[in-house]
């Protein structure tokens, strides 16, 4: 492990209290400034780019440019210095060492020619062999604390294990962006043809100054540390904030680690969680029927991902339920997952489903997370 990253692991337990920075949207996890964070109307998103966000964890150049010293950057600094109560001179000699990364800036956008949403095409990335057998080598190494955070935290172990392995596949992909040019370049380059570029740029420079902070006060090199392009870093791809609000020392060894210890990983996914209302022994869905003809799929899917219709309501629209989801406590969302050219897939989401998307803003992620957690399942000894 580089010594930067040796320091800034060996420091987080001091800094985990950090919260000044204000949340915003993440396209890798939605932050909380609160333990149970109230829920927000997603907006529609396409399919989740976490395969593309995880590129080789292969330390291996990624070209880029310098970062301009321009009076913009400059002036950010020292503002930035004041309040984060950091060493300008610090700061500015670390932005001086920032890149440009181009490519950074090509991946957050959204493709030019955007091809028809596919469940069955997404779903084969990541429930495939080799990830199936990797996540029960994985479960079997860390069955002891995939089992304790289970009890503590009534997270399934099952769910921690689909997690970490769509996001890194166990950390063999964990990124070979430097997360100091990453985020500079997402701060001070942000493209403009995004759509929602100012909302976005704002989160990436909130995500700059946590990542400042954690490095500073640490004493770790910001320049040492890798992850991917929108600057997730560890096992789990915890933004800066979320390492600073969720990652815990689950391993107890005085230090928190996303990076090199699994047992830190899984404790601290199993945290965030909790922190977004999981409820233990809640479904994640159900399977729903629809009568042709006579549902009213425009009120259904109104409100996306967001659980809102309690059974009655959802059945009086046109849905069908059956066995154990009629007695469903608490509300209901339509979740559709679009197959190209063949019929979309429909499942009634409840709130657990919810709170996976909160780790991405995606139904189509958070359906890849429960399957692939299934079938390391069923792979498993004591599963079968």
């Amino acid at each position: 492990m580089p010594t930067g990253l040796a320091l800034l692991v060996g420091a987080l337990m001091a800094l985990a209290p950090i919260t000044a920075l204000p949340a915003q949207e993440n396209p890798k996890r939605q932050t909380a400034s609160s333990p149970q964070p109230a829920k927000v109307k997603p907006q529609k998103r396409r399919p989740s780019n976490a395969a593309k966000a995880a590129p080789s964890g292969k330390k291996s150049a990624v070209m880029g440019i310098p970062l301009e010293s321009s009076a913009q950057t400059q002036a950010w600094a020292q503002d930035a210095a004041q309040r984060l109560l950091l060493d300008p001179t610090w700061l500015l000699n670390t932005l001086s060492q920032a890149k440009r990364l181009p490519s950074v800036e090509r991946l957050v956008l959204p493709p030019s020619s955007p091809t028809a949403k596919n469940w069955a095409a997404y779903r084969a990335r990541f429930i495939e062999p080799i990830r199936i057998r990797a996540g029960a080598r994985f479960w079997q190494t860390h069955r002891s604390a995939l089992e304790r955070a289970e009890r503590e935290y009534g997270v399934p172990a099952s769910l921690i294990v689909g997690i970490i392995g769509v996001e890194t596949l166990y950390g063999q992909n964990t990124g070979n962006f430097r997360i100091l040019d990453a985020l500079a370049t997402l701060t001070f380059h942000f493209p403009s043809a995004h759509p929602r570029a100012t909302a976005r740029q704002a989160f990436f420079q909130s995500e700059l100054e946590q990542f400042l902070l954690l490095t500073s006060r640490s004493g770790a090199d910001p320049l040492s540390i890798r992850g991917s392009y929108a600057g997730a870093m560890g096992l789990p791809q915890f933004m800066p904030s979320s390492w600073a609000k969720f990652a815990v020392d689950f391993d107890g060894d005085g230090r928190i680690d996303l990076f090199g210890s699994p047992t830190d990983a899984i404790g601290s996914v199993a945290h965030y969680f909790k922190a977004f209302d999981w409820r233990p022994g809640m479904p994640t869905h159900y399977r729903v029927g629809l009568t042709p003809g006579q549902t009213d799929m425009d009120s259904l899917l109104a409100p996306d991902i967001l659980p809102t219709f309690g059974v009655a309501s959802f059945v009086a629209k046109g849905a069908v339920l059956e066995g154990a989801a009629l007695n469903h406590q608490g509300p209901l969302a339509l979740i559709e997952l679009l197959n190209g050219p063949d019929a979309p897939i429909y499942v009634a989401g409840t709130e657990n489903f919810y709170a996976i998307t909160r780790y991405n803003w995606s139904s189509y992620y958070a359906m890849a997370v429960i399957e692939l957690a299934e079938a390391v399942a069923r792979e498993m000894p004591s599963k079968r």
